[in-house]
């Protein structure tokens, strides 16, 4: 028996880096994985890539920040697998990269739409499906950044990553006892497209205690920790799997 043996979870931004590698795990863990991204190519790929190592999986495209996608994932989890468990609510973007008296009212609110009211949209709709599963898990990507440390030019990104901490408390406080649990995942600097030129990933590894950044099966690893019953105490938790990076700063 594996330890996702026949859940159902939905995976945002599932078609590269860390929504990838979860989503891959978690089926190779016995899990039926409803996959999001807006690159369809992609996700079809890992959705098959999926089905080819014996997974079950389907893909479903569409932009996180719209409230359509994610009812329309839910609705796909109930009509394909027969319900809902876990939800890894994965999907984000830096957007802009710049001092906060240079950030326009339109660039930060696209950054708090991407990876924080996307988040809340994911929630909304997530919950009332697991609830009538008597319980499940949602685990949000997060990230150091405006957590236990500042950089230069990330402030929106960092305070709307931040943010997804007061949600989890939150799903917490008013779900924990229906068997909601609700945790963030606070990953270092991760191998991935997104991390951007060797020169970059080199100077992201000088800030983790390890002098490295992650592989996204690392990360993915961490998820599925949170989302599985060894966590099954674990909720409106913050896990850094950060290399070290917030011990050393």
């Amino acid at each position: 028996m594996t330890m996702l043996q026949d859940k159902i979870v939905i995976v945002t931004g599932a078609s590269s880096g860390i929504g990838r590698a979860v989503a891959r795990l978690f089926a190779a863990e016995g899990a039926k994985i409803v996959a999001n991204a807006r690159g369809e190519e992609q996700l079809d790929a890992v959705v098959e890539a999926i089905r080819e190592d014996g997974g079950e999986a389907i893909a479903v495209g569409g932009d996180v920040t719209a409230e359509e996608t994610h009812i329309r994932l839910v609705e796909a989890a109930l009509k394909h697998f027969g319900g809902l468990d876990i939800a890894v609510n994965n999907a984000g973007a830096v957007n802009v990269m710049k001092p906060v008296a240079e950030i326009t009212f339109k660039e930060w609110q696209q950054s708090l739409a991407t990876n924080l009211t996307s988040a809340f949209l994911g929630a909304r709709h997530q919950i009332p499906a697991m609830l009538a599963r008597d319980g499940g898990s949602l685990v949000f990507t997060s990230t150091f950044v405006g957590t236990s440390v500042g950089i230069p030019g990330m402030a929106a990104y960092g305070a709307a990553k931040a943010g997804l901490m007061g949600l989890v408390k939150g799903i917490t406080a008013d779900y924990g006892a229906k068997g909601i649990r609700a945790n963030a995942l606070l990953p270092g600097g991760v191998d991935t497209p997104a991390a951007g030129s060797k020169e970059n990933k080199e100077w992201a590894a000088g800030l983790h205690a390890m002098k490295r950044i992650a592989q996204p099966e690392e990360i993915a690893q961490a998820a599925l920790f949170l989302s599985g019953p060894m966590a099954s105490f674990v909720s409106g938790a913050a896990l850094f799997a950060d290399g070290g990076n917030a011990a050393v700063k």
